[in-house]
């Protein structure tokens, strides 16, 4: 190999990253508020957690309270100036009438979303702008309902959790995953990116019977075959992950720079018969219960980055530059994502704090659409 020329050595390397200020700077942090998360399309809950008439729940966008009614004539969703609790049934509804109506759709298996912009530019399926494509049949050929529920608030920023769903490297610290999925297909299959900032991930055959006592059988959801893996990130804070039997969605809700709420669900099969369901429980709870083999773990990971970058510290470079074309550990999904925030934002994710600074689309770090 010839030797490099001092102006090779003194080239800037051709390698994407974002400062670390993203993640910790309070003045970023409330104009995310008012530039992504007041404008874009939400999921906060599904429908089957308010299944009788006037049954509600709670929930917050960009610091703004809000409730989801099942009314007679569907799901709406308000502005809520009132200390409802979490969720319930209303006895009246007549106040709803002083309340600010917001614009609500229920849309991919049932998931309930909710935009706070008064007058939106696309509705929910050009939001998401085919990333469902792969697996809405099995989301909407049979009814779907919550049977897991739980919550965290982490000390992190909520991009982070999008980061350790996007990117997959981490997966050698899943032991779970090491045993059951790392074979060719799982190397070689691709990000795929789509408008709006969304990324899926491509499938492969998890092979659950490596692990004892993991093996699945055949119960899957409709249309798909056994123990596939599907991923589904959407900008700027949802995932779907459909193991198999096991559909889990993550919903993120910033607190402030350094600190997130993220609800997680499970899902099953209106129709699961009480053997189904419960094999359904037992394989969701395994892997991202509370007490499972792989969420706690990517939890512990992003509180420890939000330590690392809490408000304060010394800012960084954070490298988004492994490209492996478009394959599993290529971090292109992240460099969708980051080029999207800087087109909300108005700033260079890798420069944000410069003054005057105009974003400009860099192409070769936008998925190939």
């Amino acid at each position: 190999m010839p030797a490099r020329k001092h102006t090779q050595w003194l080239a800037k390397p051709h390698i994407d990253y974002v400062d670390s200020r993203i993640y910790n700077d309070w003045d970023i942090y409330h104009e995310e508020m008012e530039k992504i998360f007041k404008k874009v399309w939400i999921p906060i809950c599904h429908e089957s957690e308010i299944p009788d008439i006037n049954d509600y729940r709670t929930a917050a966008i960009a610091e703004q309270n809000i409730v989801m009614v099942n009314l007679k004539e569907g799901v709406r969703a308000y502005e809520n100036p009132y200390n409802l609790s979490v969720a319930g049934n209303l006895d009246d509804t007549t106040w709803l009438i002083d309340c600010s109506e917001l614009h609500c759709e229920v849309k991919y298996g049932g998931m309930v979303w909710v935009t706070l912009d008064p007058n939106p530019t696309m509705d929910v399926e050009q939001w998401a702008a085919g990333a469902f494509d792969c697996i809405q049949s099995a989301l909407d050929t049979e009814p779907l309902e919550v049977f897991h529920y739980h919550k965290g608030i982490i000390g992190s920023n909520y991009k982070l959790w999008h980061d350790t769903n996007s990117e997959f490297y981490h997966d050698y610290m899943h032991y779970f995953n090491r045993v059951t999925g790392f074979n060719e297909d799982y190397f070689a299959r691709k990000n795929t990116g789509f408008p709006n900032g969304h990324v899926n991930v491509g499938s492969f055959e998890v092979q659950y019977d490596k692990f004892d006592g993991a093996d699945r059988g055949a119960l899957s959801f409709p249309t798909l075959p056994p123990n596939q893996w599907y991923m589904v990130d959407l900008f700027p804070g949802m995932n779907i992950n459909l193991r198999g039997s096991a559909l889990r969605t993550d919903i993120v809700t910033p607190l402030a720079p350094n600190k997130v709420l993220i609800e997680f669900r499970g899902f099953g099969l209106k129709k699961d018969t009480p053997e189904e369901r419960a094999e359904r429980i037992k394989h969701h709870n395994t892997i991202w219960g509370p007490f499972g083999r792989n969420l706690h773990e990517d939890l512990i990971g992003i509180a420890g980055q939000g330590t690392a970058m809490a408000p304060g510290t010394e800012h960084r470079h954070v490298l988004h530059g492994r490209k492996e074309n478009d394959t599993i550990h290529d971090e292109v999904g992240m460099r969708h994502y980051y080029e999207e925030w800087g087109n909300w934002m108005g700033r260079d994710p890798a420069n944000p704090m410069r003054e005057n600074a105009v974003w400009e689309n860099r192409q070769d770090a936008h998925v190939q659409m």
